[in-house]
């Protein structure tokens, strides 16, 4: 229903602002309000409900011409200091004097935003005046600029680039999928916004000058180019009067940017670029993508008819285009961009292959276009609509909220249109956009014609090759080193003595203590007194006429059910590497009766998905052992029992004989993980260094490490030539499956109250007899290498992350609670600045693991090596010897404390608290731990830096590019590549 406004309920609304309409979408019980500031035409869509965790986001168009970064650089510089908080670094300040549950600020392509979340009312005040006065009063000192976005400075009297951006982005672009979506959009956009890098190249990101990003900041963060989203349970009213006291009260109307169409191309483009890949074997490297440019997002009706496209086509591996490109024979895997996107002003569609070769283009064209004809050529089938309408639903419905706040999430989803200045309340409620979908779906042939009108005849269409370059690291490492070589041979005296001057006055101020006084904070008296645990109820089922257990929680689902199967996984299964091959398969593969295909059309039809993982952690008091469960989830609408009797024959029925499948099921999953590597660095070296900690530790380093990878490429070579050798995986698999179907097991269920009792019901029919074969054979052993030599693992990069690592307790033993403060205390008060503000890594910082049972140092896409193991033991030089200040550790165990008592969704916090239990990490103990946190004192930090880190020898670990082999040689480390 949408609401018209008048006059009458004026005076419930802020008089800076007039309130355009009012809709409540019923599938989320949320009330949007949109209202328009009166001078400036500020955009503010409040999204109400009963939340405590209250959302913010402020977000501007900006709408780069370049690709120096201008719009990334100042969403870094304009967080480092403002009109009314005249200190450096505000934002990292913050958080530490926060209770936040979420803080940061992102840079898309055309849009900048500024988001925090916070469950404390004094907090949600303190970061909102922070957040307004950054948007809109930044100070923009050209000091933070050089540190932040780029700088020249002097080593050994040659110039350098130094700057956080530029090394985030050498970072961000060593990643295939980056440079391959960058290459793309260059073609696919001859001219809008979308032609260029926002994030900046670093090519171009020393071309940025000071004088442009004040420009930039200038044109673009004005309140008339603003939209201000919240969610939760604070008023409207209260919130604008904050907007317009601390920021708009001061500005008049603006320019508003508005975004425009693409220049339409008259016919296909064909082209080949490379990227960069430091290996000698460029065999099965390549990258085919064809994408599409279609028209603008605003049309809602023609929105979700392509993502019913985009369903119909490549949902799952029986979907046609899916299908086609699954089972080529030239490729690997489907690519990194598969589908509709529609966060652009203008819709894109892509398809791709990665791990192919350059002579298959014509092929992958000729194959996409014959299965695109095939499919337009005829009425869709309707249980396949039907199925993606399904999905739909479940997606509208579900309440997220554990990987990000859900209000930010809901908030996120709408900012597109907004700032397309189309209406996002056609994302957030889909129901009217379906009716409409419907009428026209009574056309069997409405679906096809959208692919023939938008795919198959649009001429805007981009193919192309990326092909891999063994040289262009070193290409583009010696361009680097000729453009500083000709800068430095240019430079005089004076501009040297510039330099020199700007870099001894960016130390002064990096080394300049702030004041204070000067930010708005809470402390330990604003911790809430309880941690909040969900609490739920044991019940019993009957399985194979055994009793077992049942963990039932109601929550506020939104019609929707969670459903698992926890088995306690055996020890010699926990460590066999080929146990985490059997989760790839299962859903993925047939089961009883169905073959793959018909499985997957299955799971799209009745549920939200087949999965299967294994939830591990260190036992609580013995890190020699290992807490491990398997789990089987799914979910469904409560009124689909059927996604409950398909997860046990997944489980159960489990087939081995798809072999063609199975092969490329493990394609996939290798070619994929190769294709992340370089995005999660600091996590394999920190794995790296702390393998031996625990049995966790070294499980992990062996299974899920870079030396899985490798092992993993090689099982894949070995099974597609020997018969014999994928006849022996099967039968591990089938033995490690066999072995599972007889371990113990208990059963989670979670759902709104007036469903759980038939659910129960349904969960004790299916799972009461289950097929279980015995079993006599031993599981292979696979030798492992075991040292604790440093090691330096060589992959595609242009950084390093470096990693240190001390072994540690248990998170039972009462010295876990210093150490984890321990980790936040050196970060904020000394690594953060020398890792990322002198050093120019993108991040820094320390961590205690309570699952590897080890305290770890680490640097994430980091410029320097030797210099920042330096800093990794100057830390703890500074803890025990330079004067610390009280607000110090407060602000240490604030983050802790934030981060435990953090919200997560109504199912993800019952599924957290079954895990919890499941693990002996009882309310009680966690309880206890929260007390511990509390009561951690000065000395206990000074007195476990001691005995953990300075009286021990850390196990250091990098990855890092090919190209630093050597100097990692003379460094002392074991050199290992990733193949």
């Amino acid at each position: 229903m949408t609401v018209d406004v008048t006059e009458t309920i004026s005076q419930t609304v802020h008089p800076a602002f007039q309130l355009v309409r009012q809709h409540h979408v019923e599938a989320l019980d949320i009330l949007v309000s949109e209202y328009k500031h009166r001078v400036t035409g500020a955009v503010h869509y409040h999204l109400a409900t009963n939340h405590d965790e209250n959302v913010f986001l402020v977000a501007f168009r900006t709408q780069p011409m370049d690709s120096k970064g201008e719009a990334h650089i100042l969403e870094h510089t304009a967080l480092c200091g403002s009109e009314k908080f005249p200190v450096r670094d505000p934002f990292f300040l913050m958080i530490r004097r926060s209770l936040n549950t979420f803080m940061n600020a992102f840079t898309a392509a055309d849009w900048t935003a500024y988001p925090f979340a916070t469950q404390n009312q004094k907090d949600f005040q303190n970061l909102l005046e922070v957040y307004l006065d950054a948007a809109f009063a930044a100070n923009l000192n050209p000091l933070d600029f050089a540190q932040e976005g780029i700088r020249i400075e002097l080593e050994n009297g040659e110039p350098v680039y130094k700057g956080v951006v530029f090394n985030e982005m050498k970072g961000a672009m060593s990643s295939p999928s980056d440079q391959l979506y960058h290459q793309l959009a260059h073609h696919l956009f001859p001219e809008t916004t979308y032609h260029y890098n926002s994030g900046g190249d670093p090519k171009d990101i020393p071309d940025l000058t000071y004088q442009e990003l004040v420009d930039f900041y200038k044109s673009h963060y004005h309140p008339s180019n603003a939209v201000f989203m919240t969610f939760g349970n604070q008023s409207a009213y209260d919130l604008q009067e904050q907007f317009q006291s601390l920021a708009l009260a001061k500005f008049e109307q603006g320019e508003t940017l508005y975004s425009k169409p693409e220049r339409r191309l008259a016919a296909p483009v064909t082209v080949t670029e490379s990227y960069a890949v430091d290996a000698e074997d460029l065999k099965d490297k390549t990258y085919h993508v064809l994408s599409w440019l279609l028209p603008e997002a605003s049309d809602i009706k023609l929105r979700l008819g392509m993502r019913l496209v985009e369903g119909v086509l490549l949902e799952n591996s029986a979907s046609p285009l899916r299908h086609y490109l699954e089972t080529c024979g030239y490729a690997q895997s489907t690519g990194p961009f598969m589908g509709v996107d529609d966060s652009n002003f203008e819709m894109t569609f892509f398809c791709a292959i990665q791990g192919s070769n350059p002579e298959h283009a014509a092929t992958f064209k000729e194959g996409v276009f014959k299965v695109l004809q095939e499919v337009a050529s005829k009425p869709v089938d309707s249980d396949t609509v039907n199925a993606i309408l399904h999905q739909i639903e479940l997606h509208q419905r579900e309440i997220n909220g554990d990987g990000m706040p859900y209000g930010l999430s809901l908030i996120l989803n709408g900012l597109s249109s907004a700032i397309h200045h189309s209406d996002p309340v056609h994302v957030w409620d889909v129901d009217s956009a379906i009716e409409q979908v419907k009428e026209e779906l009574k056309d069997p042939m409405w679906l096809s014609q959208l692919i023939q009108q938008h795919l198959i005849d649009n001429p805007h269409r981009v193919q192309m090759t990326l092909v891999p370059d063994a040289s262009k690291s070193a290409k583009d490492a010696e361009a680097e080193k000729a453009r500083l070589a000709e800068i430095g041979a240019q430079l005089t005296e004076a501009q040297k003595a510039e330099i020199i001057a700007q870099t001894e006055a960016l130390k002064v101020r990096q080394d300049t203590t702030d004041d204070l006084n000067l930010l708005p904070k809470v402390g330990l008296e604003d911790v809430p007194a309880e941690l909040q645990i969900v609490q739920g109820q044991l019940r019993e089922i009957i399985c194979n006429r055994i009793d077992t257990p049942l963990n039932l929680y109601h929550a506020g689902t939104n019609g929707i059910y969670y459903q698992q199967v926890l088995v306690r996984i055996p020890d010699e299964i926990v460590k066999s590497p080929y146990f985490n091959l059997l989760s790839i398969l299962m859903g993925e593969v047939g089961a009883g009766e169905y073959d793959y295909l018909e499985l997957q059309q299955l799971q799209t039809a009745v549920s939200g998905g087949l999965g299967m993982g294994a939830s591990l952690r260190s036992k609580v008091d013995d890190k020699n052992r290992i807490s491990a469960w398997l789990t089987l989830t799914t979910k469904s609408l409560v009124n689909n029992f059927d996604a409950i009797r398909l997860l046990k024959i997944a489980f159960e029925q489990l087939r081995f004989d798809e072999k063609d499948r199975i092969i490329e099921l493990l394609q996939q999953r290798k070619t994929r993980w190769q294709s992340r590597v370089s995005g999660a660095g600091h996590s394999y070296a920190m794995q790296a260094a702390s393998r031996n900690h625990s049995a966790l530790a070294l499980r992990d380093y062996h299974n899920t490490g870079l030396g899985a990878l490798n092992w993993l490429s090689e099982l894949v070579s070995k099974i597609e030539q020997d018969d014999a050798a994928f006849d022996a995986l099967m039968d591990e698999l089938k033995l490690i499956h066999s072995m599972l179907l007889q371990a113990p097991k208990q059963f989670l269920l979670v759902c709104e109250e007036p469903q759980s009792d038939r659910l129960i019901e349904e969960i004790q029919t299916v799972w009461d007899k289950l097929a279980i074969e015995p079993h006599e054979a031993a599981l292979t052993q696979v030798p492992v290498e075991n040292n604790n030599a440093d090691e330096a693992w060589l992959i595609q990069a242009n950084v390093q992350f470096c990693a240190a690592a001390y072994p540690a307790v248990e998170v039972s033993h009462p010295d876990a609670a210093p150490l984890m403060v321990l980790a936040a205390y050196l970060r904020n008060g000394f690594l953060h600045s020398a890792i990322r503000e002198k050093g120019g890594a993108y991040g820094g910082g320390a961590s205690y693991d309570g699952n590897a049972c080890s305290f770890r140092f680490y640097s994430y896409r980091d410029p320097r090596l030797a210099e920042t193991f330096k800093d990794f033991d100057a830390s703890v030089d500074w803890l025990l010897n330079a004067e610390q200040l009280p607000h110090q550790l407060e602000e240490a165990i604030l983050g802790l404390i934030a981060s435990m008592d953090k919200p997560g969704s109504p199912a993800g916090e019952a599924i957290t608290a079954c895990y919890a239990l499941l693990h002996a990490r009882t309310p009680a103990f966690r309880t206890k731990l929260r007390e511990r946190l509390l009561a951690v004192t000065l000395d206990d930090l000074k007195r476990v830096a001691d005995v953990y880190l300075r009286q021990q020898t850390p196990v250091k670990s990098v990855v890092a590019p090919v190209a630093k082999r050597e100097v990692l040689q003379e460094l002392g480390f074991q050199i290992k590549q990733v193949n």
